[in-house]
């Protein structure tokens, strides 16, 4: 008894420590004369390798300066996860290299991204085809002010009907938060008229004439920003 009571206690610490709120994220950019077969291998990989907590979700990515290049997300999973992985075997490692990386160029990253559930208006696992990131850069020493600036639009993305997930980088270059919208209704959810203008909506929610804090934010907190569509290609990733 004293033994399931000891279990009863440590639960909540291991389901804390388990966390899946970790994604990695590889762009690649395949050589311009071999996209098919490219494709190819990468669908015959993804769903040969990477199933369960390392499942693949592939996006070809439509616009912005990584155009023609393909967005692989794995996961979400824990950082335990991904200590106890190790070597993904010879097998896996001969097949990425010889069959999938043949058709690639030089060019190419690799990071690790945590889900932030606080600043998002969506579920981490809540997904739709078509997507826009936005990537923030803050300046150095400034980013809890772009994190608060962030966070104040969460109740207006859910007075809207707006799906969006945040992202913050771990261990992968410059402090970055990434605000992904998640287009459920399709890119018409783009298309002026769709919803309120964006100020009218924020100052409904955070009171008159707060738009200018978030120009203030724009303006003197963060470095640089850019933006991207990517649409999910169903037919390359895990099954």
């Amino acid at each position: 008894m004293r033994k399931i009571f000891l279990l009863c206690l440590l639960v909540p610490i291991l389901g804390i420590g388990q966390t899946k709120n970790i994604v990695s994220a590889d762009r690649v950019f395949p050589k311009v004369d071999k996209v098919l077969e490219f494709e190819k291998a990468l669908a015959t990989h993804a769903q040969k390798y990477h199933t369960g907590d390392w499942k693949w979700r592939v996006f070809a990515i439509q616009s912005g300066p990584d155009a023609g290049g393909y967005h692989i997300i794995e996961g979400p999973t824990s950082w335990e996860a991904i200590d106890g992985r190790g070597n993904l075997g010879a097998e896996h490692n001969m097949d990425y290299n010889k069959s999938v990386a043949i058709y690639l160029t030089e060019r190419g990253s690799t990071s690790y991204s945590v889900f932030q559930d606080s600043l998002s208006s969506v579920a981490l696992g809540d997904y739709s085809d078509k997507i826009n990131i936005t990537h923030y850069f803050p300046k150095m020493g400034w980013f809890g002010k772009v994190w608060d600036g962030v966070k104040s639009f969460k109740k207006v993305w859910e007075a809207g009907g707006e799906s969006m997930a945040v992202y913050t980088s771990s261990g992968s270059g410059p402090a970055q938060l990434s605000v992904v919208t998640r287009y459920k209704q399709g890119l018409k959810e783009r298309a002026s008229g769709f919803r309120k203008p964006m100020k009218e909506r924020y100052e409904a929610v955070n009171g008159s004439d707060s738009w200018d804090d978030w120009i203030d934010v724009q303006r003197n907190y963060i470095d640089h920003a850019w933006s991207e569509l990517l649409f999910y290609r169903a037919d390359l990733s895990s099954k």
